[in-house]
């Protein structure tokens, strides 16, 4: 009978995390519980010198604190503390050009253009169009502390499902819609009850790739994931630095400002791809109620 190491607890909250296992004597995954302040420790934190199974893992827990002093503390001094803690705790999935799962890596190695360019790193994202009853689309102006384009207005929620198992799921685009669902809480302050996984209507799928400086950008695969509810909004800071609903004139009124210069308003680039590409024909389907007549989930769309 195996037994699994003993590994660091610390005192902030860590979503629960996917791992896996090389050795064909272990279980394939291993799913960390959560770890709130609501759930006090019983125990000290402790922290082995040396774990039994600690080579068969191919993302250690551990490995976050030491990549976090290596490569933040050393590199990224002045990252926002939230973004920097996001950056190395999050696990994206790492695809083909087929949106096929060929491994995971941080957030900060997904999002470094130097490891885009030198690994051809591309990862799995979405990106969330709601629209409320009066058909009016919400957008997002991006927190200035994001690490990749910050301050630039763009769709409602975009983000990335992560390594774990209730978002790993490909049936139906669920592991996605999962994401989606806590991304629009996370980001957003909607409820999960206001957002059901249900309502989302994957629509397409797009690959770009685009700098933000010369050290961050983004090479992504990208569900379009649309939504028509009526939801309370409250922004959470950390991420989101205004929000605001759009008619179509009041976006192409947007659009003309963007392309001036005006009042230093800036898109973000994935979001220009999908205004320029499918937005306002789907916007038709929207206000139609006929959603599903546009979807056309077996297409990727190559728009780098």
């Amino acid at each position: 009978m195996w037994s699994l190491p003993i590994l660091k607890l610390t005192q902030m909250t860590l979503s629960s995390r996917l791992y896996t296992f090389a050795s064909p004597k272990l279980p394939k995954h291993c799913a960390l519980p959560q770890i709130s302040p609501s759930f006090p420790l019983k125990y000290p934190p402790i922290l082995t010198r040396s774990l039994p199974f600690a080579s068969h893992f191919r993302r250690a827990s551990l490995s976050f604190s030491t990549r976090s002093t290596a490569m933040g503390d050393a590199v990224d001094a002045g990252m926002d503390a939230v973004q920097r803690r996001l950056m190395f705790e999050d696990e994206c999935i790492l695809v083909d050009e087929n949106d096929r799962i060929v491994g995971h890596d941080t957030k900060y190695n997904c999002h470094l253009m130097e490891k885009i360019e030198s690994e051809n790193l591309l990862h799995r994202a979405f990106s969330v169009f709601l629209f409320n009853s009066k058909f009016e689309l919400l957008l997002q102006q991006r927190s200035a502390t994001k690490v990749t384009f910050p301050l630039v207005w763009t769709n409602t929620c975009c983000s990335h499902p992560l390594y774990r198992e209730s978002e790993l799921i490909d049936e139906n685009a669920l592991g996605v819609r999962n994401a989606a669902q806590r991304k629009l809480l996370d980001e957003l302050g909607i409820p999960a009850e206001d957002a059901p996984v249900d309502q989302f209507t994957p629509l397409g799928r797009m690959l770009y790739k685009a700098p933000s400086d010369g050290k961050w950008g983004e090479h992504e695969l990208d569900y379009l994931l649309f939504i028509v509810r009526d939801v309370n909004v409250n922004p959470n800071p950390d991420e989101v630095a205004d929000v605001k609903y759009v008619s179509r004139n009041d976006l192409k009124e947007l659009l003309r400002k963007a392309d001036a210069g005006e009042e230093g308003l800036k898109l973000s680039p994935w979001f220009r791809l999908v205004v320029d590409n499918f937005l306002f024909k789907w916007w038709d389907h929207v206000e139609k109620g006929t959603l599903l007549e546009a979807a056309d989930m077996k297409t990727i769309h190559k728009l780098t």
